[in-house]
């Protein structure tokens, strides 16, 4: 009898703790919402999905705590959420508004990829004049970075922007261009959604060509020479980068496109899509992971990558589908993007002090790739305050804290090392600098910060970038 009732007592002190078990997996409602290196999970109150106007002047007008704004959700330090928020999700805010050829532009609703205005304007033979690599990024996560590509003679995405409508804090639409509204315009471009949801954008674009590609490795010395003396007055390059071979960090192989009247011998005129990228990722794999990765990268897998000079339309290389970077799985490790920018002069003083912090801590470094860039016109938040030349580094990292806090140490000495050279980091990433290193790099923050307490009184417009340094 004492057993039976043992049994019992075991078998409700079970069910009790299921219950319980139950109830709090039940109780927590709560949505995520997470970048793509997967580090960043955050605790939002409700997620929307507009598709007019309204719809979002509606959402903020009501809504009575914090509001964010989401695109593709590649920024990689959360800076599309907070906790608690009203997460604004932009991808469904897609169509084109209005569209001429003849005067090259296009006007969209600020949640379209890059991708879709290709396919839009492919066809009558345009091109966008200035974006990233990868099509998959939303126009307004694009905007609200302030995004620059490989173009040459180019810059900061803000220099083809004719004008933009943003919804501010009190619900009230704003049509901002160089001219109208200009403080909104130069603060909302690169302002990471601390002003107001971008909703409307208007583009200038360009004529899609033909590029013939062509390449050279180099010793890192000879790259600022050969820049300046072949690349930099050539209007004929349409796209440049150079890519450091790590872990010496001795060479560079330069890419450059080159506008070409020669028949394409690429098939087609933009990347197709669905594609596997089987060989793409297992390349990743094996470089970032097997201790011969990097030294088979430089003298074996590249040489036949660039054995020949293929032509394409320029859109085709436009149009690269960041899905070729995704490894099988985030949960252990994950690849992550920072990028630094200095003055040109002082390329030859920052890239020995961003090696030396790289080999001393023994980043897993995928690739370094050197894009340059114009001064920009004038955003608040400019990372090119003068003609710089950037440095877009991958790595690939552990997911634990430990890994993590090694991160954010060696982050720190190289965000510290292009603040010597007069340089500044680009604020997408790990939100590790310190808001002293953020405020030198970004001397014109309290300008930013006036023009959001005027807008946003109330600190509606959030997110784990303005929570940690405004």
């Amino acid at each position: 009898m004492n057993k039976l009732l043992h049994k019992i007592a075991i078998y409700f002190i079970v069910a009790f703790i299921n219950l319980a078990s139950f109830q709090a997996i039940a109780q927590d409602n709560s949505i995520i919402v997470n970048d793509i290196t997967q580090l960043n999970p955050i605790k939002v109150s409700s997620i929307i999905a507009p598709t007019t106007n309204q719809e979002i002047i509606e959402a903020v007008k009501t809504h009575k705590g914090p509001i964010s704004i989401g695109g593709g959700r590649y920024s990689m330090g959360g800076q599309t959420a907070t906790e608690n928020a009203l997460q604004i999700d932009m991808r469904k805010f897609n169509q084109v508004l209005a569209f001429s050829k003849a005067e090259k532009e296009i006007t969209v609703q600020t949640g379209i990829t890059w991708r879709k205005i290709q396919e839009y304007i492919d066809t009558c033979n345009l091109s966008v004049k200035i974006m990233q690599t990868y099509a998959n990024f939303t126009v307004g996560g694009s905007l609200s970075v302030n995004v620059h590509g490989r173009y040459v003679g180019q810059g900061p995405l803000i220099l083809s922007v004719k004008q933009i409508k943003v919804v501010l804090a009190n619900g009230d639409m704003l049509v901002a261009s160089p001219v109208v509204n200009k403080d909104l315009f130069y603060g909302a471009i690169g302002g990471y959604g601390g002003l107001g949801v971008i909703v409307e954008a208007t583009l200038s674009l360009t004529d899609d060509c033909k590029v013939l590609r062509k390449d050279s490795v180099m010793s890192v010395t000879e790259y600022k020479a050969y820049f300046f003396n072949r690349i930099h007055n050539d209007t004929t390059v349409i796209f440049h980068n150079a890519d450091f071979y790590p872990n010496s960090y001795k060479k560079v192989r330069a890419v450059s496109y080159i506008k070409t009247d020669k028949a394409a011998t690429v098939p087609y005129r933009l990347k197709p899509i669905n594609n596997s990228y089987g060989f793409d990722k297992f390349a990743y794999q094996f470089i970032s992971e097997h201790p011969s990765g990097k030294w088979i990268r430089q003298h074996i897998l590249d040489p036949v990558i660039y054995r020949n000079n293929p032509v394409e339309w320029r859109n085709y290389e436009a149009s690269y589908d960041v899905y070729e970077l995704e490894p099988k799985s985030r949960k252990k490790s994950t690849y992550v993007l920072q990028e630094y920018f200095v003055p040109v002069d002082n390329f030859d003083q920052f890239y020995p002090l961003m090696t030396g912090v790289l080999k001393q801590n023994k980043v897993n470094v995928i690739n370094i790739s050197i894009r340059h860039a114009n001064k920009d016109p004038g955003s608040t938040l400019a990372w090119a305050r003068t003609e710089v030349f950037a440095f877009v580094l991958y790595y690939k990292q552990g997911t634990s804290e430990r890994d993590r806090d090694k991160v954010k140490s060696w982050t720190q000495q190289l965000t510290g090392a292009v603040l010597t050279c007069n340089g500044t980091y680009y604020l997408p990433y790990q939100i590790y600098a310190t808001r002293d290193q953020f405020m030198k790099a970004y001397p014109d923050y309290n300008e930013f910060f006036k023009l959001k307490k005027k807008l946003d009184p109330d600190n509606k417009f959030r997110n784990k970038l303005w929570d940690a340094y405004y």
